[in-house]
C-alpha cells in the first residue's frame, strides 16, 4: 500500500515537480497550495507526511504546522519544512513549532528523498522494538502511540509530536543510558541526516517541558555535560 504524503507549496512550478519526483519513488501524492486547504486535507486524508513550505499566503507555514499539531490525529503525521530560510534561527523556530526536520531551498532532488525515506524508516523501526516501556513515573505504548505520566497518584496523557514520541521512547527503552546527540540522531532520522546537531538540543527542550514538574530543573531527562543525554527514572 502507498504511503500518503501531502505537498504544501505555493509555488506551482515546485509542487508539481515535488509531486512528480516523489510519485516516481512510490508515494501517493496530494497537493495544494495554501494553509486553509493544507489543514482541511490533513484530517481528510490523514497523510504518513506533510511536505510543507515555510512561506505560504495568508498562513505562513509556522502557523499550519503549529495548527496540524493541534489536530491530535492518529497517527500524526511527520512533518518536513521546506524554507529559503538558512540561518540556524529561523530552522530552530520551524522546529519549535512542532516540524520534525527541514530541507533548504533550493534542495536537490536525491537529498529531499532521502530525507524522507530517513523519517519514514522511523515507523518501520518501530516494528522491530518492544510494545511497551514502562518506569514508575512513565508509560509509552507503540503499538497504540500513546505515553502517560504517572505523577502523585494522576496519570495524564501526553500531547506529543512524531520525533518527542520516538524519543521518549528510546529514552525509556534503555533508562540510565547516556546518548550522545549522534546516537540520538541515528536512532530518530538515520543516516541520511544532514542538518545541525542542535537539532537535538531542541527536541530536548520541548519533550522537557511536556514530560518535566519544572523545565529547567529536569528531574528525568538529564544533561551529561560534554557527552549528551540520559533518562533517569526507577
Amino acid at each position: 500500500m502507498k504511503q500518503t504524503v501531502l505537498i504544501v507549496e505555493d509555488e506551482m512550478e515546485i509542487a508539481h515537480f515535488t509531486q512528480k519526483l516523489l510519485e516516481k519513488e512510490g508515494f501517493n501524492c496530494h497537493t495544494c497550495y495554501d494553509g486553509v486547504s493544507a489543514i482541511r486535507y490533513c484530517q481528510q486524508l490523514k497523510p504518513i507526511l506533510v511536505l510543507l513550505d515555510w512561506d505560504l499566503p495568508e498562513m505562513d507555514g509556522l502557523e499550519v504546522c503549529t495548527r496540524i499539531r493541534k489536530l491530535n490525529q492518529s497517527p500524526d503525521p511527520y512533518i518536513l519544512m521546506l524554507t529559503a530560510k538558512g540561518e540556524d534561527i529561523d530552522r530552530i523556530v520551524g522546529l519549535s513549532t512542532g516540524a520534525d526536520d527541514y530541507v533548504v531551498k533550493p534542495f536537490s532532488p536525491m537529498v529531499l528523498v532521502a530525507r524522507i525515506r530517513a523519517l519514514l524508516r522511523r515507523t518501520l523501526r518501530e516494528e522491530e522494538r518492544a510494545q511497551i516501556y514502562q518506569t514508575e513515573h512513565f508509560s509509552i505504548d507503540l503499538n497504540k502511540h500513546e505515553a502517560q505520566r504517572h505523577l502523585e497518584s494522576q496519570t495524564e496523557m501526553l500531547d506529543l509530536t512524531a520525533i518527542e514520541f520516538d524519543l521518549l521512547a528510546t529514552f525509556l527503552s534503555h533508562p540510565g543510558r547516556v546518548w550522545s546527540r549522534t546516537q540520538l540522531i541515528d536512532k530518530l532520522w538515520g543516516e541520511d541526516f544532514y542538518g545541525d546537531e542542535r537539532v537535538v538540543d531542541t527536541h530536548i527542550a520541548r519533550l522537557r517541558k511536556k514530560v518535566e514538574p519544572k523545565a529547567t530543573q529536569p528531574n528525568f531527562i538529564k544533561t551529561v555535560v560534554g557527552v549528551g543525554y540520559k533518562f533517569e527514572d526507577s
